[in-house]
């Protein structure tokens, strides 16, 4: 059944946005904070014919090591275009077997590990959270892991992360650092549309069924997944819903969207209960650059899934250069 509102509503969906006056200082900071440093690529066997595979380890967060697989077709001429993924909640890079279309596709592909993820049956992590002051009061979960503060919200250190990833692929043996694609869905889409906005150097961005959007209104309309958090701990808290609301506004995809301007492709689902349709309106309708969005009537949180892999393999080969057999 549809959750939310009818498709004819979405389409003009333009909710007023809640982004703080210093989110651009906000995030200047965050990344100053986290400058550029060296990745490594260290070869794994993995008894693939046809993908060769690196464990990879980069600095994020305050220089903290994150952890990444990276896949490259063995049969190439010249450097890649590269595609850097993104994870969706409570998930992992798990295991190089999980990631093979897009080198198959003739991609360099970076899976970046969530700090502190991992598990719930989903792919693991192999990088840890670390705050060295601590995260003050939270529910179960990573939304509200430092709610009372954005300088010490998770999403700080993990956005953070995802932005320094592009940085680590760019240096990547056999990349195109000028051709450079974001991608992810859930979680890792809000990641993706994260750095869409605070960097100028990515190519393009896939945006599938996007969670990190409209929190106040999420966190109304849904008591499912991640945002479901929002609500528990408020629900305590009851006093501190300004204050949340105010942290959130500094990873809001609806914020991050406005400042995106390379071309984006999102998808939503209108059975979605996980990430409601017109959170993820509310971000498509902002995004400053060229942007198309796919809708899927039918479909809860998975979206198109493998369904809707052609139409990301025909966008990316057009916006970053590898052909499209299909």
């Amino acid at each position: 059944m549809f959750v939310d509102k009818p498709l004819d509503q979405l389409v003009t969906y333009r909710p007023e946005p809640e982004e703080p006056a210093d989110f651009d200082a906000f995030w200047q900071r965050s990344l100053a904070a986290s400058p550029v440093g060296a990745a490594t690529f260290v070869p794994v066997e993995m008894g693939l014919a046809t993908v060769e595979v690196f464990d990879v380890t980069f600095p994020g967060w305050a220089g903290q090591p994150i952890k990444g697989w990276l896949l490259l077709p063995r049969e190439r001429s010249g450097p890649l275009p590269a595609v850097v993924q993104y994870i969706g909640y409570n998930g992992g890079r798990g295991i190089p077997y999980e990631w093979l279309t897009w080198s198959a596709a003739g991609y360099a592909h970076l899976i970046m590990d969530n700090r502190g993820q991992g598990g719930g049956g989903k792919t693991i992590a192999h990088t840890d959270d670390v705050h060295p002051e601590g995260h003050g009061s939270s529910s179960p979960g990573f939304v509200t892991r430092g709610i009372e503060d954005p300088e010490r919200h998770y999403f700080r250190r993990l956005v953070t992360d995802a932005v320094r990833a592009v940085d680590a692929v760019r240096q990547a043996p056999g990349v195109d650092p000028l051709r450079v694609a974001v991608l992810g869905g859930s979680q890792g889409a809000g990641l993706a549309l994260a750095v869409a906005g605070l960097r100028t150097d990515v190519a393009a961005g896939i945006v599938d069924v996007p969670f990190m959007c409209h929190y106040r209104h999420a966190s109304t309309i849904t008591d499912t997944g991640p945002y479901a958090e929002i609500r528990r701990f408020l629900s305590g808290h009851r006093d501190q819903a300004e204050t949340a609301m105010r942290t959130l506004s500094y990873f809001d995809g609806v914020n991050f969207a406005a400042r995106a301007t390379c071309p984006a492709w999102f998808s939503v689902a209108l059975m979605d209960n996980i990430c409601p349709p017109s959170t993820v309106f509310a971000a498509y309708h902002r995004y400053a650059g060229t942007a198309q969005i796919e809708v899927f009537p039918y479909n809860g949180h998975e979206g198109g899934g493998p369904y809707d892999v052609p139409r990301k393999l025909a966008v990316l080969a057009a916006a970053i250069g590898v052909p499209c057999a299909l």
